[in-house]
């Protein structure tokens, strides 16, 4: 990015154009969204590639290690806007590399079976390892309480209890440097691995069930949340504010499309590659062009547009 830009020079043309709302926030939403789709769509292209006991976990191993190469990248980078773009990239390929691949060999290594679709004869309603990843509830919420006690936090969710709960565990060091790559990082795998779970157990029936009044509520009010984090996220002016509101936003809002799919409303055609493969190719195209966009957008940007729109006397 040129760093003139960066540094106040105006930014006309397009880059001045996607610097506006709602454009920021947009984007940010248009890329984390159809990545959750994607997500789906490259782990079962990778298991139907190498099957049985092929290289799909090598392949996993690979993509894990990518991603950990992008988060480096990440933290060296001075740009906030880059950094943050590199820290959603490499929180979404360790996620689905290390993470979501280590739950299918745990699922495989201990037989766990799939769980089968009451409601629709043949079909998997939750695959052997997300009943696996259910087991990690312990671990998230054993490590959300240091994030929850944090006093360096900056997350407006964490911030929300510490001062409503008392939870305040002392005043921010105002010398700490925040690394933003990393941050987004961890809040892109966080924010994955919390509605995973949310999710998974709103489904199990020992609790509730896919077609319990209670999900039904969980839909109404994740649709609901979904808006309203949405109507907030298209005033963003800055672009890394915009980027890190986004990623939580879009996933919430993606959790409407899990729970219809759940309910057989449509057709997940993202799962189905070999039968959408154009369908698929474009998206990916309309994503790789967005997120080029996005990391070439300028970022403080509003006083100078401001000034220029002024009339001169």
């Amino acid at each position: 990015m040129n760093a003139n830009v960066e540094a106040g020079t105006p930014a006309n043309g397009m880059k001045g154009f996607l610097a506006r709302p709602p454009w920021p926030g947009l984007m940010a939403f248009f890329i984390v969204f159809i990545v959750q789709a994607l997500g789906h769509t490259v782990m079962i292209m990778m298991e139907d590639i190498w099957p049985g006991p092929g290289y799909v976990f090598e392949s996993a191993i690979a993509m894990g290690m990518f991603g950990a190469v992008l988060l480096w990248l990440g933290m060296r980078h001075s740009n906030e806007v880059a950094a943050t773009w590199y820290g959603f990239w490499a929180g979404t390929f360790l996620w689905t590399g290390w993470v979501e691949f280590a739950f299918v060999w745990s699922a495989q290594v201990l037989g766990v079976p799939d769980l089968m679709d009451k409601n629709s004869p043949g079909s998997i309603a939750t695959k052997g390892e997300y009943l696996v990843m259910m087991s990690s509830i312990g671990v998230m919420g054993a490590t959300l309480v240091y994030f929850l006690f944090n006093k360096e936090t900056k997350c407006n969710f964490f911030v929300w209890f510490q001062r409503h709960l008392g939870l305040k565990t002392g005043k921010p060091n105002p010398a700490h440097q925040r690394n933003f790559a990393a941050i987004t990082a961890l809040e892109t795998i966080y924010v994955i691995w919390f509605f995973y779970l949310f999710l998974l157990f709103l489904y199990d029936e020992s609790f509730f069930g896919d077609r319990h009044p209670a999900a039904y509520v969980v839909f109404g009010l994740n649709l609901i949340w979904a808006v309203y984090l949405f109507r907030r996220l298209m005033l963003f002016w800055k672009v890394t504010t915009a980027i890190r509101y986004g990623i939580p936003t879009a996933i919430i809002a993606w959790n409407a499309v899990e729970i219809g799919g759940r309910w057989k409303l449509f057709t997940e055609f993202w799962e189905y590659p070999e039968k959408h493969a154009i369908e698929l190719i474009a998206i990916t195209v309309g994503v790789v062009v967005a997120a080029w966009l996005a990391a070439r957008t300028p970022m403080h940007q509003k006083a100078e547009l401001t000034r220029q729109e002024k009339p001169t006397s």
